[in-house]
């Protein structure tokens, strides 16, 4: 399933994700505590105002985006 995610795109698209959608609800990033380049993409693991952690990963060839509660 896609997962929808907004992101701050400087020279890049999904330079640093900003906010995204869980279970029908917008969650804000509030901080990236980890961040990967991996050969499919990006990886960000993130926490939101609500203090809880997500992986945020991004296939760059397949324009997907996967939210995973950690």
């Amino acid at each position: 399933m896609t997962e929808l995610v907004e992101c701050h795109a400087g020279y890049t698209y999904a330079e640093r994700p900003t906010a995204f959608y869980w279970g029908g609800k917008r969650l804000l990033v509030v901080e990236i505590i980890e961040r990967q380049r991996t050969p499919e993409g990006r990886y960000f693991r993130v926490s939101t105002e609500d203090d809880l952690a997500f992986e945020l990963i991004y296939d760059e060839d397949c324009d997907i985006w996967q939210v995973h509660q950690a």
